[in-house]
């Protein structure tokens, strides 16, 4: 009776690896001689018994620590993927600033005296009737005027990009004696009224005021 219990128990224990159901005759001739010795000495079997539950613990345990380095692994490999994208990112942008600062060094230099566009002021130094000085006009940014047919020619002198120096411009001229001196601004070459560019050239670099004596 007490074989068969044992022979039972042992086909519990492997019958979760089906081991005990694949055994060929002989070595089921040679488990029921173990069998027999398990039940002389019970000891031998609860000690194997107990060996074989630290090893399936033991599994279990591997098993866990697997399953969490797999899953630590999976992470480390997401963010990888992202650092990769960053910087592909990084490298398309790179190519693209290459590409724009290859276009800028190929434009042509700027003209730092071409002053027909945007806003710039002149000293405006008179009105003459009598006086014809449009042949000093061309070439000479320095020094312009208007001519119009049955109007006075109006002489400019300067041209500025900055109110403020046009202003102090204008005050060396009043002390030199030209009293009629006074700033006049243009648009992309056409004259236009100084309130309707003053208040986004000027800003707020408005000079400081001289102590009184």
């Amino acid at each position: 009776m007490k074989t068969r219990v044992l022979i039972v128990c042992l086909a519990l224990i492997f019958s979760g690896t089906q081991v005990f159901a694949q055994l060929s005759k002989k070595e089921k001739k040679e488990w029921k001689k173990k069998a027999k010795e398990y039940a002389k000495n019970p000891a031998n079997l609860k000690q194997m018994v107990e060996e074989k539950q630290v090893s399936d613990n033991t599994v279990t345990s591997l098993k866990g620590d697997v399953s969490k380095l797999q899953s630590s692994i999976s992470d480390k490999n997401s963010k990888i993927a992202d650092l990769e994208d960053q910087i592909s990112k990084m490298r398309s942008e790179l190519t693209s600033t290459k590409t724009e600062l290859a276009q800028l060094k190929a434009a042509p230099p700027v003209n730092t005296m071409d002053f027909s566009k945007g806003v710039v002021f002149k000293v405006q130094i008179g009105a003459f009737k009598n006086k014809d000085l449009s042949k000093y006009f061309e070439n000479n940014p320095n020094f312009g005027g208007e001519v119009k047919e049955g109007d006075p020619q109006r002489v400019t002198i300067g041209i500025f990009r900055d109110y403020w120096e046009a202003d102090t411009f204008k005050k060396y001229l009043r002390e030199m004696g030209v009293k009629d001196a006074w700033i006049v601004p243009y648009r992309d070459s056409q004259r236009v009224e100084i309130k309707d560019v003053l208040e986004g050239v000027v800003g707020d670099k408005v000079p400081a005021k001289k102590p009184a004596n």
